[in-house]
């Protein structure tokens, strides 16, 4: 695979990674994602190189992250920011509606329909159609029709996935507060994701002040500044950018 030139230097920069479809490919359910070996080592290398400056920032809850990367435990964002582990290993949790009360308006059309899948999490319930893609404009309006019964939630449109989250913060704002924290302070910050829950993200690495670099996995519109077509792609380049070459990945 030929690597697609994109600056990155991993002595100076800060690096924030999404997981699902950026560090690794989307499956039909979120539990089935594959992780690579070969991930774990990239990360664990890349974490010594940026000198801790690595971050994780992702949807998923930080429980569920480090049960796919372990035995890494990195600083991390979960739940589009609600959840939050600094460097230092404090962990952050944001003040958020209970996002149990969205449950009576979901349930009961997830359980009426086949395929759909509902997952709860701390601040925000996502609603996964990926095995019943005809059904995206009914997940989309009873999502929409429950958000205007119970306020504190934003409406996320995920890859097959729609999501009420807390809306006390997102990606973007999630990056922002590990940069003004050590080891991320006064690095440039390079942030590549895969989804319309990202954008957030790429507005904020691509700040003027900032002078970032966000990169778009994937095809789709997007405000990042740069393109990789896949996860595999990702990995590769993340290698490439290493110091010191002390592995292969395939």
């Amino acid at each position: 695979m030929s690597l697609i030139n994109i600056d990155c230097d991993c002595g100076s920069d800060a690096l924030f990674l999404d997981f699902d479809g950026t560090l690794v490919d989307l499956a039909p359910r979120p539990e089935s994602v594959l992780v690579p070996p070969q991930l774990i080592v990239i990360l664990e290398l890349l974490y010594t190189a940026t000198g801790g400056a690595l971050a994780i920032v992702s949807g998923r809850p930080l429980q569920q992250l480090d049960q796919f990367l372990a035995p890494l435990r990195l600083p991390a964002a979960g739940v589009h920011g609600v959840e939050r582990r600094r460097a230092d290993g404090t962990l952050i949790q944001l003040p958020v509606p209970d996002s149990k009360r969205l449950l009576p308006y979901i349930e009961p059309f997830a359980k009426q329909h086949a395929g759909l899948l509902l997952e709860l999490k701390h601040g925000a319930l996502a609603l996964h159609y990926r095995n019943a893609p005809q059904l995206e404009a009914a997940c989309v309006q009873i999502m929409a029709e429950a958000l205007e019964q119970e306020s504190g939630f934003a409406l996320l449109h995920g890859k097959m996935v729609i999501e009420a989250k807390a809306a006390v913060t997102n990606k973007g704002e999630a990056i922002a507060a590990f940069m003004r924290e050590a080891p991320f302070a006064g690095r440039r910050p390079v942030f590549a994701g895969d989804d319309l829950t990202d954008e957030a993200g790429f507005a904020q690495v691509q700040l003027a002040e900032l002078d970032g670099l966000g990169i778009k996995i994937g095809a789709g519109d997007t405000r990042a500044n740069a393109r990789l077509p896949d996860p595999s792609a990702l990995r590769e380049f993340l290698f490439q950018k290493l110091p010191t070459k002390s592995t292969s990945i395939s």
